[in-house]
């Protein structure tokens, strides 16, 4: 009697997506040792053998590893509960069905397991012709077969139900009148434990007098399946902050409190910590303020015990050295286990995948064979030239802005440790469903102030205050340097020594680190070039009246799930941008190669002219395999390729560059046909100034010719839907080509700023590789051999 009251309290392995493998639950055992946590649930959906195919008995091997796992757990003082889901298709009335349930849990307690669960979660309410003879109601049946499946192991102590009806919001018509619920209270065998998360799926807090009520209709305390940190309903969501919503007094009304965690295993240090931090509270007889459970003490005591973790080099997926020497060409690193790993999908997108061994780091830009590797699979990417890789580039010109920045913060190659302040500004950037930690709510609400305030420093606007520009400007400059920690801590995830971490993290920091690139130098472009209400296109209102005007969290309030916004912070930046309704520009997955070198977008600046024309000189010779086109100036390529636009129309040119300088540009045209009417009046006539005939520069007649030929006109049918133009260029050896498509984004950005409906770009017929990439991010081919009668593709989007 006294094992059936002890209150359990530990961790549920059951969410959506790839199992944690048998290391990682070795390590999870350790931790909940440590920590004074008692139970482990073992039930991952995506377990064929636990919900699809529950029929099936593990086979030999399969039996082996659930062996040592029970015994591990056991071992460490955990008691290990075996759950099975076999709601989706069980016949409730079918004695053969009855018969290898029967058998496949005879088969887990015949190897130690002394604790059980059955779920019906997630499952339809309807009953087949057979079972609705049988039974008065679905819940009738539930119970029947549980009742029965109870008595079969021999009443053990512990053994949940989870109802189909499991929190307040899917009870019909109510909690205290469902009559689902009545049958489960009143019909289920006392001893018998039900299975509640709360008034929600996953609830913000969890109330004395919504337990009670509970408890009253189920007649026994539930077990709270806390799904406060899972994550498997978004992709682009982690949940790091402390266990929270619920006081440790709430004890006495439960049986116990299991914590379904993010699917990501290293993410869950600080929920489980916090949360055993809770528990050993609720276990202190005298109240006072040294034993009261407070959240953000907890977290503090948790970060201070994670460092030392976080900078441990550890494998990813937590593997032992005795798979060090596996080759992992054709497998994802943790998939050594793959009995109690399922075999699903499900999960798979969110993840990166590393083709090399878990023991070693992911290539990284240092010297070596690891980064020619990294390059030579990015030579044939969108947007790129693909011949040599060239002499490392110069820095950035002194006008360029990264070059002192960069070394004055230092270089990101290499293993480095993360600090304190970068694992704070993680977690609060990532830290509960219904809340965001400090960084991200001051990201957000800097983003949404400057946005809504953008007309103070706009290019044409009316004089404005002087005080209250400089107070734009310093608030703009706080949120600069937000964005510059976020890039900094994505180069100390992935440079870092743990790939533990970098396995589980990476594509979250990954995605906010774009996200961040992308705010930011919307931010620096809106400081004089974003248009007032007097544009002739648009103006700034017009366009951001349709931009995110509150958080998330503030949409949501305490009604609605999480998942009916999902993104999170970086959904919620996304949504702050003129285009952040396209989810294509901001939903892709992360790259195959993880690079911690540090990038940068930030608008052109005059000083930067030179350093571009280099480079799409460079670009230009090796097109043409070395051969300069009889073209004896330097500035021919890039008058002819950038030239207009840079002088033209600048404010919509943006610079990519990485440590070694400048490494890419994006060139936009807001309105064409005004623009080719400049040109003809003020650039052609310059170039024919700098060209001479007699100047010296051969075949200068037919280079001006092409560069009339080049401000040729589009149809009106094109122009009419699509006025904007765009041009992408970016080195061979940039090491993460995922920069390539923030950088397109970047200008449509500011292209739907000041008024743009809809924007092309010309691509020649055989770059397939460019044209895939448009065709991800939504772009249509509009003309083909038709533009500026030249063969040529125009592909075009609506923005």
């Amino acid at each position: 009697m006294e094992e059936k009251q002890h209150f359990l309290c530990g961790v549920v392995e059951g969410f959506y997506g790839r199992p944690w493998s048998m290391d990682q639950r070795r390590f999870l055992f350790q931790w909940m040792q440590n920590w004074g946590l008692n139970t482990y649930l073992y039930g991952p959906k995506d377990d064929l053998k636990h919900r699809l195919l529950w029929r099936e008995v593990y086979s030999p091997e399969e039996e082996g590893q659930l062996r040592t796992l029970i015994t591990e757990a056991q071992s460490r003082g955990l008691r290990f509960v075996y759950a099975l889901s076999p709601g989706q298709d069980i016949v409730f009335s079918s004695p053969c069905d009855l018969t290898l349930l029967k058998r496949k849990l005879r088969q887990v307690s015949d190897l130690g397991c002394q604790a059980f669960a059955i779920l019906f979660d997630d499952i339809d309410h309807s009953l087949c012709q057979a079972d609705s003879e049988a039974f008065s109601s679905f819940a009738h049946a539930q119970v029947t077969v549980t009742n029965e499946i109870y008595r079969f192991l021999g009443e053990p102590p512990v053994f949940l139900f989870c109802p189909t009806e499991y929190c307040g919001s899917l009870c019909s018509p109510s909690v205290q009148k469902s009559p689902y619920l009545q049958t489960v209270g009143e019909d289920l065998l006392p001893n018998i434990t039900v299975i509640w998360t709360g008034t929600k799926v996953i609830s913000r807090k969890l109330s004395v007098d919504r337990l009670a009520e509970v408890e009253s209709v189920l007649q026994r305390p539930p077990l709270i399946w806390d799904n406060l940190h899972a994550n498997d309903y978004d992709s682009r969501r982690l949940f790091l902050g402390p266990f929270k919503g619920r006081e440790p007094w709430l004890r006495g009304h439960l049986r116990g409190l299991l914590l379904n965690p993010n699917c990501e295993f290293e993410a869950n240090y600080i929920p489980l910590h916090t949360l055993a931090n809770w528990y050993r509270a609720g276990s202190q007889e005298r109240k006072d303020e040294e034993t009261d459970y407070c959240p953000d003490r907890a977290l503090s005591a948790a970060l201070h015990d994670w460092m030392e973790e976080l900078n441990q080099p550890l494998q990813a997926g937590r593997q032992s050295a005795r798979s060090d020497h596996r080759s992992s060409r054709s497998k994802t690193p943790d998939r050594s286990d793959s009995t109690f790993r399922g075999t699903s999908t499900v999960a798979v997108a969110k993840l990166p995948v590393f083709p090399l061994n878990s023991s070693s780091p992911p290539p990284s830009p240092t010297k070596g064979k690891g980064e020619s590797a990294v390059r030579e699979g990015e030579k044939r990417q969108p947007g790129q030239a693909s011949r040599q890789v060239p002499a490392p580039r110069p820095a950035a010109p002194s006008g360029g802005g990264r070059g002192p920045k960069a070394q004055g913060r230092g270089l990101c190659g290499g293993k480095g440790l993360l600090s304190e302040a970068q694992v704070r500004l993680l977690v609060g950037l990532y830290y509960l469903p219904h809340e965001h930690g400090p960084s991200a709510h001051k990201l957000l609400q800097d983003l949404t102030w400057l946005k809504s305030n953008c007309h103070l420093v706009s290019a044409n606007s009316k004089k404005n205050s002087p005080h209250k520009v400089d107070e734009w400007r310093d608030r703009a400059a706080g949120f600069l340097s937000l964005c510059d920690d976020i890039a900094q801590l994505h180069c100390s995830v992935v440079g870092g020594a743990n790939r533990a971490v970098l396995y589980d993290l990476y594509p979250y920091v990954w995605d906010l680190r774009n996200m961040a690139l992308v705010a930011k130098a919307f931010v620096y472009w809106l400081d004089g070039r974003v248009l007032n209400d007097s544009a002739t296109l648009a103006s700034w209102r017009n366009c951001f009246q349709l931009c995110g005007k509150t958080t998330g969290t503030e949409l949501l309030g305490d009604e609605s799930e999480p998942w009916a916004f999902k993104g999170g912070v970086s959904g919620e930046v996304q949504m702050l941008l003129p285009i952040g309704s396209n989810n294509e520009f901001f939903t892709h997955p992360p790259p195959l190669f993880p690079t911690s070198r540090l990038y940068n977008i930030r608008p052109y600046h005059s000083k930067d002219k030179v350093e571009l024309y280099r480079m799409v000189r460079q670009l230009h010779l090796r097109s043409h395999c070395g051969k300069d086109s009889g073209a004896s100036h330097p500035d021919v390529v890039g008058d002819r390729c950038l030239g207009p636009c840079l002088a033209l129309c600048p404010e919509y040119s943006f610079i990519l560059e990485d440590e070694l300088g400048v490494c890419g540009c994006i060139l936009g045209i807001l309105d064409v046909r005004s623009f080719a009417k400049r040109c003809q009046a003020s650039w052609l006539p310059a170039m024919r100034d700098k060209y001479l005939p007699n100047g010296g520069h051969s075949n200068t007649q037919d280079l001006i010719k092409l560069m009339e030929e080049d401000q040729g006109e589009y149809p009106d049918s094109l122009l009419y839907h699509f006025p904007s133009q765009l041009r992408l260029d970016t080195l061979p050896e940039l090491v993460d080509v995922s920069v390539s498509r923030t950088l397109l984004v970047t200008l449509l950005v500011a292209l739907k700023a000041n008024g743009s409906q809809g924007v092309f770009c010309e691509v020649q017929p055989t770059d397939s590789q460019r044209l895939e990439f448009l065709t991800k991010l939504g772009f249509l081919e509009i003309l083909r051999g038709e533009a500026r009668s030249r063969e040529g593709v125009v592909m075009a989007r609506l923005l």
